[in-house]
């Protein structure tokens, strides 16, 4: 686990499929951010893709697993280093890592308060959002989550539109936003998109 900057709004950002807790600042990502690093808006921080590399070798209950992780070990380590035992992060994560954000905020949403996913490759097989009943709904109504996509090179922006209906057919407050054909799956894009999409939610 790392972490950039000394203030603000704490935003877990989760790696691609692969990658390790220092993807986001070797492909940039740390770097397009830095005016709301440096102007003490935000801190980043960042974990290992563990999950999403288990996930994709079919290995057996890795997401309980991991969701226990997040939620008991990085959340508390968070807090702790925010000095704010109630401090509710924000998620971030683009392809795969944009599956975990979504998911995190679904299944806490008692502790998160918006997730964003870029470029996500959302499966049914990961997460079924017709699960979602009773309190832990009523809770996530009162939180935020975009999903903004592409239509360029390797995007499947379909997957974002289903799930965004699914969403909002609960009454869930999410945000679809299409970025066009110009926009490929690629951090260009997300180091592109992700300023802006933090600006709303801050």
């Amino acid at each position: 686990m790392v972490r950039w900057g000394h203030f603000g709004v704490p935003v877990l950002i989760f790696p691609t499929a692969g990658g390790d807790f220092e993807e986001i600042e070797r492909f940039q990502l740390v770097a397009a951010l830095a005016p709301l690093i440096d102007g003490g808006r935000i801190k980043v921080y960042s974990v290992d893709a563990l999950a999403v590399r288990a996930r994709l070798s079919s290995t057996t209950n890795i997401d309980d697993r991991f969701d226990s992780f997040l939620y008991e070990d990085v959340l508390q380590r968070v807090r702790l280093d925010c000095q704010d035992a109630r401090i509710e992060p924000m998620l971030v994560g683009a392809s795969l890592g944009a599956a975990t954000a979504v998911m995190t905020l679904c299944s806490h949403p008692d502790s998160f308060r918006a997730a964003i996913g870029m470029s996500g490759v959302y499966n049914d097989t990961i997460f079924n959002v017709s699960t979602l009943e009773g309190e832990q709904l009523e809770q996530l109504k009162a939180r935020s989550l975009i999903l903004g996509t592409g239509a360029g090179d390797y995007e499947h922006p379909h997957e974002s539109e289903v799930l965004a209906e699914i969403f909002r057919a609960k009454g869930i407050n999410c945000r679809l936003e299409d970025w066009g054909p110009g926009w490929a799956h690629t951090w260009s894009t997300w180091r592109e998109q992700l300023p802006g999409l933090l600006e709303e939610l801050l």
